[in-house]
């Protein structure tokens, strides 16, 4: 049996995974850090299947500051991560996010507008008129008004994701394609993992980067995580009248949401309380066309005709305490870090959670305070106050 000692070992090689590794190596190129990965073609991968959305329109503080710091690093992602002759070409669209906001949603809605003004988020509130001036198509009747997010956008998921994994691995970073079957321990220390091909990694420090398996692979450890993996289902529409230029990501107070995408398609989707727990990756069309666009015709009426043309099915990695990321080193077992339960946000929050899990592992002063996401709140079962899973 073959064993191999690492500095970092990182259990995940997708957008999370990858950028940890891509940030320890850049601190100190002289690391040994290994990224195991079940799936390199990474089709089941939660940010690939995503809508790539990138957007500073949360309530909680951090969750916008995170925001902000990825907005930045893709103003020069495509040079930063130039790997030998590879250019990621991410094609960041910075087209907007547009908030429908109801009676029941106002107070929330401008409580956060606020926050987000004050941390210099170009976030404005439209009325019902200016909605219909902007975007002709919709009928927001019934609806107080909005708010859209010009900063906001979305961009290649798997470009984005490539570009970290090329890059950390053009420094030192080593990618095996295995599967990690449990976590190796050391009376109170995580030491290690086993691999299905039957070798094992030992190392200093170990990062949970599972994404939707996250809480299965901690629980070889004994560590109990509120993660779950949801379904969440995308749908593509080709509508017989199409818009004059592009949609925003908009999405509705029922969770309804919505966005044009290239080839002229429109992508949609929603999430509901009933969404299956499991690694379920198969699309039902009769979701779409039982739930979803009467919503989708109701608030956009040109979109009563149109023809379904895919789907498909991702999950989200759904903190059920409270919808937000988990982060820092698990506070019973040393050295065994977490980078989890993301709902949803993951790709947005990659750059700043790889930099953050990055600082603390090497005992770094932290460029951005992210301290409210630590696991102790997990065992304390201390909720945060952010909402939204979209």
């Amino acid at each position: 049996m073959e064993h191999k000692r690492h500095d970092v070992v990182i259990i995940g090689g997708g957008i999370m995974g990858s950028a940890v590794a891509y940030c320890l190596m850049q601190f100190e190129s002289g690391l040994k850090v290994a990224v195991v990965e079940r799936d390199p073609s990474y089709t089941h991968a939660s940010s690939t299947l995503s809508l790539a959305n990138i957007r500073t329109q949360f309530s909680l503080k951090e969750n916008i500051l995170i925001s902000k710091y990825t907005l930045e690093v893709l103003k020069e992602f495509d040079d930063q991560m130039r790997a030998g002759d590879r250019i990621p070409k991410i094609f960041f669209r910075p087209e907007g996010n547009l908030f429908l906001v109801d009676e029941k949603g106002e107070g929330e809605a401008k409580i956060s507008l606020a926050l987000q003004r004050t941390l210099d988020c170009q976030v404005a509130w439209w009325t019902p008129a200016e909605i219909s001036k902007q975007y002709p198509l919709y009928r927001p009747a019934g609806h107080l008004g909005g708010t859209f997010g010009r900063m906001d956008g979305h961009l290649d998921a798997y470009a984005f994701l490539m570009g970290y994994r090329n890059k950390a691995k053009e420094l030192g970073a080593s990618f095996i394609h295995d599967e990690v079957i449990e976590i190796l321990t050391d009376k109170d220390r995580a030491c290690g993992v086993s691999l299905k091909s039957g070798k094992r990694l030992l190392c200093g420090y170990l990062v949970n980067c599972a994404g939707a398996w996250a809480a299965q692979i901690a629980g070889t450890a004994g560590v109990e995580l509120p993660v779950r993996p949801v379904k969440r289902q995308v749908f593509v529409l080709k509508p017989a009248v199409q818009p004059e230029g592009h949609l925003p990501l908009t999405v509705l107070p029922s969770g309804l949401y919505f966005r044009t995408d290239t080839g002229n398609v429109i992508l949609v989707g929603k999430s509901m309380p009933e969404d299956p727990v499991g690694f379920d990756f198969s699309w039902n069309d009769k979701r779409f066309t039982d739930t979803l666009w009467p919503e989708l015709a109701e608030f956009v009426p040109a979109f009563d005709t149109l023809k379904l043309l895919r789907g498909w099915a991702g999950l989200y990695a759904v903190n059920t305490l409270d919808g937000n990321a988990i982060l820092g080193e698990w506070p019973t077992l040393k050295g065994f870090f977490l980078a989890n339960g993301f709902s949803g946000h993951g790709l947005q929050q990659a750059p700043a959670v790889g930099r953050y899990i990055a600082e603390r592992i090497l005992e770094k002063p932290s460029t951005l305070d992210l301290s409210i996401f630590e696991p102790n709140r997990i065992l304390d079962k201390k909720p945060l106050s952010e909402t939204g899973l979209v």
